[in-house]
């Protein structure tokens, strides 16, 4: 009997049920809409037009420029890290005359962590080698890595880069094609290819890619909500407010260092990510500044909330 009752409750069920939804076959479930963003006929890049008539220049920018804009935890994260790096970056560049696209480079090479470390072992957010690091006056060690010095390893990447600009006659192309494949070999490539920039050399797949990586991220960083991101203001990352204390001896603590100054060790690291060991050992005297974050600027709710580009909100 209670087999009966369970296979009359099964077809009254089924029948409720509307044929659409029954009978409907896998192949006509709908998929989310996928839109291809779209290709400008030019664009500027460090003040320079760069047409995108040509076949293979757009091609190669609508790869970059799709995959980026798909790519949406990476490239949301480089926003909101770039509201708070930005502000310190910007000035850096202008002041070394240097353009303000170069910003771009640095969020390509890094995704702005500041953490950043490659597996060819290139550190910092601006991915320096050691040997070009030290090579740019930045101090490379077990105890202090200054790759991780957002400000002194800026002015170190606006030296580099116009090092590369005047090899190159002002030509920004072979320069970004040279900090991703090596001033050597863009040099040899573009005197036995006979080319006036990189845009028209032949090149390892990484290297011919990375200028049109770097425009890419410029369309997407300068007008982000035409490519389908939407941010508020609130969810960005903010520019912390410092004190900064001088620090000319040793250091046989780091953490203990820390509490003295009201801070926990932690921070202390996050904010001065070039300290690499637990203590500082300093047989030379150097002054380093430090960097202590005030206690309003690591509160959400307390601290300032500027907006670097008003483009990146939807407010």
């Amino acid at each position: 009997m209670k087999k009966i009752i369970h296979t009359i409750l099964f077809a009254a069920a089924l029948a409720a049920v509307p044929a659409t939804h029954a009978q409907q076959p896998a192949s006509s479930r709908i998929f989310s809409r996928v839109v291809n963003p779209d290709i400008p006929s030019s664009m500027t890049l460090c003040g320079k037009n760069v047409s995108l008539d040509r076949t293979d220049m757009y091609e190669r920018l609508d790869r970059e420029l799709t995959s980026m804009a798909y790519t949406h935890g990476n490239t949301l994260l480089t926003i909101k890290r770039a509201n708070k790096l930005f502000p310190v970056m910007a000035p850096i560049l202008k002041s070394n005359g240097v353009p303000q696209d170069i910003l771009y480079l640095a969020c390509v090479e890094s995704s702005l962590n500041p953490r950043a470390l490659s597996p060819a072992k290139a550190g910092g957010i601006w991915q320096f080698m050691p040997a070009t690091a030290r090579q740019y006056g930045l101090e490379v060690s077990d105890e202090v890595d200054e790759r991780y010095n957002l400000e002194k390893a800026t002015a170190a990447a606006c030296r580099y880069l116009k090092n590369s600009l005047s090899k190159y006659g002002g030509n920004w192309s072979s320069v970004l094609a040279s900090y991703n494949g090596g001033p050597a070999r863009i040099s040899s490539e573009l005197g036995n290819q006979q080319a006036e920039n990189a845009f028209d050399l032949y090149l390892t797949d990484e290297t011919s890619r990375y200028m049109f990586r770097v425009m890419a991220m410029k369309l997407i960083m300068e007008n982000p909500a035409a490519y389908g991101f939407g941010l508020r203001t609130h969810q960005l990352y903010f520019p912390q407010e410092y004190k900064e204390v001088k620090v000319s001896g040793s250091v046989a603590d780091w953490a203990s260092w820390a509490k003295e100054h009201g801070i926990s060790y932690r921070q202390l690291r996050d904010d001065n990510p070039w300290i690499r060991a637990r203590k500082l050992t300093n047989k030379s005297g150097k002054t380093y500044t430090v960097k202590v974050a005030t206690a309003a600027s690591t509160s959400r709710a307390k601290q300032k909330r500027p907006v670097f580009n008003s483009n990146w909100v939807r407010e």
